[in-house]
């Protein structure tokens, strides 16, 4: 098997539809959390809305590269998320991030295993391989934050 189909398919087992490493994933995760809960802040914690927004912001950047097009993200931005303010705002968050995830699976999927080896944007950024196993990284452990969030939300409704 390819190099790059089993990144792909580590990267869907965070995002869409594995439960190796979590036991869960993020669409899992997410399609049992109201936007109620998503937008509900407990102390200094993100709320699990704004680390959804989080995840797909660097994910849709990465794919902007992919597609052939700039590096634009930023991390100073990668929280600005705007409000979510009823059940279709946070279905429509859920459904960009899994249609990005999907898409950025792809990618990497038909990228040949030698890109992987490949100078990503500019050489203080890595290789490719590099930035596709930080995306898996970060994703896992923000899902650690997200599943620690929700249950504090539902302990917190007994």
């Amino acid at each position: 098997m390819k190099k790059t189909k089993q990144i792909a398919d580590r990267f869907r087992e965070i995002i869409l539809n594995g439960t190796w490493i979590a036991n869960t994933n993020y669409t899992d995760l997410l399609s049992k959390t109201t936007w109620k809960q998503a937008t509900t802040k407990i102390g200094s914690l993100n709320t699990i809305a704004a680390l959804t927004f989080h995840i797909n912001y660097y994910i849709e950047g990465v794919l902007n590269v992919f597609e052939g097009g700039s590096l634009d993200i930023r991390d100073k931005y990668s929280f600005d998320a705007p409000p979510i303010e009823s059940q279709e705002g946070w279905g429509g968050l859920l459904e960009n991030l899994q249609i990005n995830a999907e898409k950025f699976a792809t990618q990497v999927e038909l990228m040949p295993d030698e890109k992987l080896d490949e100078v990503f944007v500019d050489e203080k950024y890595g290789s490719y391989g590099r930035n596709i196993e930080g995306i898996i990284e970060h994703s896992y452990y923000h899902l650690g934050q997200v599943s620690l969030i929700r249950k504090l939300i539902l302990e917190a409704k007994k």
